[in-house]
């Protein structure tokens, strides 16, 4: 009994101190502590030598607007994707786009009445090594990695959200099921096809 004690304790201490990390670099990668690290750039330009561009997307779905309460910024267009690189910071908005998407599948994360939001900018930037902080501040969670861009190089970094579990949603061979409605729980980064 004492040992589970000290075991439920340590999971609440660590599960904390996660939350608390994702806070602050929320709260980070909302301020700009540099404006030389990179600019937005059209599609389509020749990369100088000794840049890299970096094209920055994420396709993600919320909930419908004002569902669980009247200042929720779930589906409306104040919902935001904060990315900061190196102490220089940017928001990305974008008006969500109301779709009611079905599908035949149980294990299909998207499928009912929602917001969904397309977040994209392409960055140029020097080449080397960065520190890059994402954040979705209305679900209070922020993913900080270091990339490394080759000179002369153009690459994307994919945001991917990672749901929450579905309550009593548990079918024979289907557990895990996860939905947006639940909220986002995660971030999973791909720079060039490749998890960061």
């Amino acid at each position: 009994m004492r040992n589970l004690t000290f075991f439920v304790a340590a999971v609440a201490i660590i599960m904390l101190n996660g939350c608390a990390n994702s806070s602050k670099l929320v709260r980070a990668s909302s301020s700009s502590t540099r404006s030389d690290i990179f600019k937005q750039v059209p599609n389509g330009d020749v990369v100088p030598s000794g840049y890299a561009d970096l094209l920055i997307s994420s396709s993600l779905k919320t909930h419908k607007p004002g569902m669980f309460s009247s200042n929720d910024l779930h589906g409306t267009s104040d919902y935001k994707l904060m990315v900061n690189i190196d102490g220089q910071s940017i928001q990305l908005q974008t008006t969500p786009h109301m779709e009611d998407f079905g599908s035949n599948s149980l294990r299909d994360t998207e499928v009912g009445e929602g917001a969904r939001y397309r977040f994209i900018t392409k960055l140029r930037l020097r080449s080397g090594a960065h520190k890059v902080v994402l954040a979705l501040p209305a679900e209070d969670l922020a993913l900080e990695r270091q990339i490394t861009l080759t000179e002369g190089s153009s690459n994307s970094l994919i945001l991917q959200p990672v749901y929450r579990q579905s309550p009593g949603k548990i079918r024979p061979g289907y557990y895990g099921v996860t939905s947006y409605k639940e909220g986002i729980k995660g971030i999973r980064l791909l720079l060039n096809d490749k998890p960061l």
